[in-house]
């Protein structure tokens, strides 16, 4: 998709708060449409007949729940939160991108499991805070919290669904309070899956004007545009049709002014799917900056062993340099050069840990349980690979048990594993081997394998060259990695 100058400028700044640590996620019933979720018209329609009342003709919802337990109890309500939610095993595609950007903070109104499953399955530890209890827990070693200001499902008759539960709110969550006013303050809010006519958005964003006053930063939330394709109903003119359009449309440009109120910046998609393009871009430059080192070495050749050493060490060191994180899988003769480079640099900059600039994952080299140690070794390269967004290619032989030098075939299959995950690849032909290989097969056709860009295939067309020094190497390598970022 061809992303609006708007979605070109949000996406650029959020990527900066994700690569600063300072994004968070507010997510809404919205999120968890597309895996099922019951709305909340739906989730009090039958509760609003037993008392006389109709969801499509009432829009304060809350009291309608409100007058149910006035007139009965809240025990029907909480059965249909566990039966409507308990139903939702897995997320949908925006929570899976959701989790792989390296987001911290969530929070959410929703009662389903969806977001920390997501995230679990992700591999990450997340520490989920439900009730003002687990706020005095600590998780060691966790990766992200989740914070549920409205409940869970499990919970239900704790979950903030009623008129008497808002009024108490502050009185039984003041620590949600408490945690959202500082992370607001703190924090790049994206809020997704509001409408902001969800029947408990008013105290929400009141809360965050008590809370902040004026000092809320700058947060975004997305917003679909006000189709006029949408308005074809058969029971009505052509005018009334116009007419529900226009008013509609003057309803969302005012809701969105002021929404900036509360920092509150919309970006506006034409279609539902336009989010998931756009979280697919911010995850792909995300990604970027995770470059994958692919190499293997018994031989130099065609440089002297020196030459080769200095070559690597070097391009490690600038990698590092240019706020670059490096992903090896510590490749024969060259994995203990890339460490090198890397910490060369960590030592001599502001970095308090080697894994800020470097991820270093050594490939098992014996067998061990049902699977076979090249089964292994796919597994692992594909976990290694398809969290990275570019991938360097040097060198590329190794030794047989006869003393035969022959040409990596590892590296071979992780070039069509970049391949399947869209990773970038940029191969060094004058390395030789099979970077040599890569380099003549992705130059034969650059479109197929890169942005159209001239400066970007002629920096990659120059990593072939015969004479090309090693400082030309390197900076060609930096520069048509700069450019992808941008492309």
């Amino acid at each position: 998709m061809e992303f609006t100058l708007e979605q070109k400028k949000f996406i650029a700044e959020f990527i900066v708060e994700i690569n600063n640590g300072d994004a968070a996620i507010f997510a809404g019933a919205g999120l968890s449409a597309a895996s099922g979720f019951v709305n909340w018209k739906e989730l009090l329609r039958d509760l609003a007949d037993e008392i006389g009342l109709s969801v499509d003709r009432e829009s304060d919802l809350i009291s309608i729940a409100q007058y149910y337990c006035n007139k009965f109890n809240r025990a029907k309500i909480n059965d249909k939160i566990i039966n409507e939610f308990t139903t939702l095993k897995n997320g949908n595609i925006n929570h899976q991108l959701l989790s792989k950007l390296g987001i911290d903070t969530f929070w959410t109104t929703n009662y389903d499991k969806l977001i920390e499953k997501t995230l679990e399955d992700d591999g990450k530890i997340v520490d989920v805070k439900i009730i003002k209890e687990h706020f005095a827990r600590y998780i060691k070693k966790k990766n992200v919290v989740v914070y549920k200001m409205h409940g869970d499902k499990d919970s239900p008759h704790e979950a903030v669904l009623t008129k008497d539960d808002y009024d108490n709110y502050n009185n039984n969550r003041e620590l949600f309070s408490t945690a959202l006013r500082g992370d607001l303050l703190s924090r790049k809010f994206l809020f997704i899956g509001f409408s902001f006519d969800d029947p408990n958005i008013d105290f929400i964003l009141s809360r965050i004007k008590i809370l902040l006053q004026e000092h809320t930063p700058n947060h975004f939330c997305f917003f679909k545009e006000i189709s006029e394709s949408n308005y074809n109903d058969d029971s009505k003119s052509t005018e009334e049709n116009q007419k529900d359009f226009l008013y509609d449309q003057i309803k969302q440009s005012l809701k969105i002014t002021d929404l900036k109120r509360y920092g509150i910046n919309a970006v506006m998609v034409r279609e539902y799917s336009d989010i998931t393009n756009i979280l697919l871009e911010i995850e792909k430059r995300i990604k970027r900056k995770n470059i994958f080192i692919s190499g293997a070495a018994y031989s130099y050749s065609p440089f002297s062993e020196d030459e080769a050493k200095n070559f690597i060490h070097a391009l490690s060191y600038k990698l590092a340099e240019k706020d670059y994180k490096i992903v090896s899988g510590y490749g024969l003769g060259i994995g203990s050069l890339i460490i090198d480079g890397a910490l060369d640099y960590k030592l001599n900059s502001s970095y308090r840990n080697l894994d800020d600039v470097l991820i270093l994952k050594p490939f098992p080299q014996i067998q061990s349980g049902s699977k076979s140690i090249s089964e292994v070794k796919a597994e692992y390269r594909k976990d290694i690979i398809q969290n990275s967004g570019i991938a360097i290619f040097i060198f590329g032989n190794k030794i047989l048990s006869d003393g035969n030098v022959v040409e990596s075939d590892g590296m071979l299959e992780e070039f069509d594993i970049c391949m399947k995950n869209n990773v970038v690849p940029i191969p060094v032909g004058i390395t030789g081997n099979v970077s040599k290989k890569l380099w003549e097969k992705v130059i034969s056709n650059l479109n197929s394998y890169y942005p159209e860009n001239k400066d970007l295939h002629e920096a990659i067309k120059t990593l072939g060259s015969d004479g090309i020094t090693k400082d030309e190497i390197i900076t060609n390598i930096i520069k048509a990695i700069n450019i992808l970022q941008k492309n």
